[in-house]
């Protein structure tokens, strides 16, 4: 069977033979996006869906199809740990950073854990809301042990 093709540089080239298109693909000189019209179509059509070619552009290997990500952007419980981490070391020296201190933890570790899972971004925000609040309580702890922590609850003095 003969063909012709349209060529990358836009011009018509051919007859050719099915053997001489053989030769050409090997070469790289044709691929499965050529434009080819054989002598008893009407149509032109891309070399690669034609029956007698297409063995020739099949893929080696199945493709593996890679995950989406499920959710985008930065976690925000990472980012409430990271303020109530910054808001509870600006109040830690007057009523001991309660409750932020507690909360930043929590949030925080949410946060951490959600991120692992979920590959959002924002570790770096977790781990620094766990710092903060760590530090924060930590200093409360000091101040409640020495006898200068001035934590108010229901009207009770620690």
């Amino acid at each position: 069977m003969l063909y012709k093709i349209i060529g990358t540089d836009g011009k018509e080239y051919g007859p050719v033979t099915t053997d001489v298109l053989h030769q050409w693909i090997a070469q790289g000189r044709v691929n499965a996006q050529t434009r080819a019209l054989s002598e008893n179509a009407t149509d032109w059509q891309l070399l690669g869906s034609l029956p007698e070619f297409a063995i020739h552009f099949a893929p080696s290997t199945p493709q593996q199809i890679q995950p989406l990500k499920q959710v985008a952007g930065t976690n925000g419980c990472a980012i409430a740990g990271l303020i109530c981490g910054i808001l509870s070391l600006v109040f830690c020296w007057c009523c001991g950073g309660f409750p932020f201190n507690i909360a930043g933890l929590i949030c925080s570790l949410i946060g951490f854990s959600q991120i692992n899972r979920t590959q959002q971004e924002g570790r770096a925000l977790a781990v620094t809301g766990i710092i903060l609040s760590a530090i924060s309580f930590l200093i409360f702890l000091i101040l409640l042990a020495s006898g200068n922590a001035h934590v108010r609850f229901n009207g009770q003095s620690f």
